[in-house]
């Protein structure tokens, strides 16, 4: 892989360290499949980080690994310099629940992570599973609606929103969690022009706001010229790493992602805001 300057400071430490992860499937007859093949790259804070590929590619299950949802079979994930996955459960059960204060997602299926039979009940869950005080959390929640616009449907069922409505939501649970970091996969998935409007606001308003964003998209020509880096991945690695324009000038088609300037200028237009 062609080398790339540093996106951060070399004395900035990463929030996350992902180093060799691997993760392998069974097949039958004794065969098997290898879903990630030696995964290596650093997140640091601040920073939005894109990871495209075609579905399929690894996004999702690289993703599920960073979170702490899935153990890899291979490699090591550290968050702030601690691993997630340890032989010291003690370690690791401070590690997760550290990660779980810090880390929100915003999954690709938005009704999959609606909980609440209200609007403001939704956004109250992870703030209440924190151990928070009632009061805390119903004003947690509350703020984390008005970020997102949704205050006047606090007590709307979540289930009546629309697709955009919905991604806003979830990351209202996310704000009122206090996350510094959120992690979007396919943000854009089902949703019409003015659904995809008001996802691609409220990433560059959490950007805006400091936030770390790992976003998982195959949709570059949408949401490119948001992001500070560009990460590809096809068939389960890494094939390029760096800035986006720099990454797009030797995209290879066989990865299976376009390159969206061809319907831009450059790839600050790369964007439907």
């Amino acid at each position: 892989m062609p080398t790339v300057p540093p996106t951060a400071p070399p004395t900035a430490p990463p929030l996350f360290f992902v180093n060799n992860i691997s993760k392998i499937f069974p097949l039958a007859e004794g065969e098997a499949f290898t879903a990630l093949d030696n995964i290596s790259l650093e997140i640091h804070e601040g920073r939005c980080l894109m990871i495209a590929g075609s579905n399929g590619s690894g996004k999702t299950l690289l993703m599920q690994i960073i979170a702490g949802l899935t153990q890899p079979d291979g490699g090591e994930v550290l968050f702030r310099g601690q691993p997630l996955y340890c032989a010291g459960q003690k370690e690791r059960r401070a590690t997760t629940t550290a990660l779980r204060g810090e880390l929100g997602l915003v999954f690709q299926d938005a009704d999959a992570q609606i909980v609440g039979e209200t609007v403001l009940e939704d956004a109250s869950f992870g703030p209440k599973n924190l151990g928070l005080r009632a009061a805390d959390v119903k004003a947690a929640a509350e703020q984390a609606l008005a970020c997102m616009g949704l205050s006047e449907k606090r007590d709307n069922s979540p289930r009546r929103l629309s697709g955009g409505e919905k991604r806003r939501l979830a990351v209202a649970g996310v704000l009122a969690m206090g996350c510094g970091a959120v992690i979007m996969d396919e943000p854009f998935a089902n949703l019409d022009w003015p659904g995809v409007v008001q996802t691609l606001n409220v990433i560059r308003d959490l950007k805006n706001s400091g936030k770390t964003l790992i976003v998982l998209t195959h949709e570059l020509e949408k949401a490119l010229a948001l992001a500070d880096r560009l990460v590809i991945i096809h068939r389960g690695r890494i094939c390029d790493d760096g800035l986006p324009a720099e990454v797009l000038d030797r995209l290879d088609p066989a990865w299976g992602v376009r390159d969206p300037r061809r319907n831009y200028s450059a790839v600050k237009d790369c964007s439907w805001l």
